[in-house]
């Protein structure tokens, strides 16, 4: 939208219609394809592939992501109700969230960068300490990705965003600890503030997210966005979840020697314990 405004004047007198159609209507543009934005201003799909040129994207569907990012952030509760359609009976909503899943992790192999995520599992392998944080719904993944990293390594905590204990705990960790924080639109304050926490006290600072308008990117060290194809209702669980049990499982093969050691541990407290439910 900035990129819109900026260049405005610069635009052909048909990009000029284009850029103030996606102006006015940002929610019903992120939705056409480049034949139905052609057709509703009433110019050709060439025209709108110089257009995006133009503006500087690749693609028309990188310039549609940018626009799907963009629209995600500023939609309520209500709105994205009115999107989903949730309010009348339908046979095909199954259909539905498991065609647009799927569609998120085609989109999520296809597009990312596996130095990135190798970057990310070399964080979790040689920090001493790792506080995990989320907010809402990012908390769940931050409970899962820091539940399943004591199963394979020491020193991790989880905290919760919205417990102002998370910055006794940050305040008091050990020298450049890892925190990783997981945002997800629409993104907390109290997750902001907690990152420009990480950055004051000098630990290293690791987001995954779902965007790359997320506000946490601008203070991290390392930034793993994995953006969703489709706007949500609630939440994508599917490709954040895939990511962490990848993390997880790469982290492991990383320590094979430690690791049975820290295992057997673990297997011990849970049958003195009598923790997990056993046949025997």
């Amino acid at each position: 939208m900035k990129r819109l405004v900026e260049q405005q004047h610069s635009l052909t007198p048909k990009g000029r219609v284009l850029g103030k159609y996606i102006l006015d209507n940002p929610r019903k543009a992120v939705f056409m394809t480049t034949k139905e934005l052609a057709e509703t201003c009433n110019v050709s799909e060439a025209t709108v592939v110089r257009f995006v040129s133009q503006l500087g994207y690749e693609a028309y569907s990188v310039f549609q992501q940018s626009l799907r990012d963009f629209v995600d952030t500023e939609l309520t509760l209500l709105d994205r109700t009115d999107l989903s359609g949730i309010k009348g009976p339908g046979t095909d909503r199954l259909s539905r969230v498991l065609y647009e899943e799927m569609d998120n992790l085609k989109q999520f192999f296809q597009s990312i960068d596996m130095n990135d995520l190798n970057k990310v599992v070399d964080f979790l392998e040689e920090s001493n300490s790792i506080y995990v944080i989320g907010s809402r719904l990012s908390y769940t993944f931050a409970y899962y990705l820091g539940w399943s990293l004591t199963k394979v390594r020491q020193n991790v905590r989880i905290l919760k965003g919205s417990d102002s204990a998370a910055i006794d705990w940050l305040s008091i960790a050990e020298p450049r600890s890892l925190a990783v924080i997981i945002a997800t639109s629409r993104y907390p304050n109290e997750l902001i503030k907690l990152g420009k926490i990480v950055r004051r006290l000098d630990h290293t600072l690791l987001v995954i997210t779902d965007s790359s308008l997320c506000p946490l990117t601008q203070f991290a060290h390392l930034s793993l966005v994995v953006p969703s194809k489709h706007i949500p209702f609630i939440g994508s669980p599917t490709t954040i979840s895939c990511i962490i049990n990848y993390l997880v499982l790469e982290l492991a093969s990383r320590n094979s020697g430690q690791l049975k050691t820290h295992q057997e541990k673990l297997e011990q407290a849970y049958r003195e314990n009598d923790i997990l439910f056993n046949l025997d």
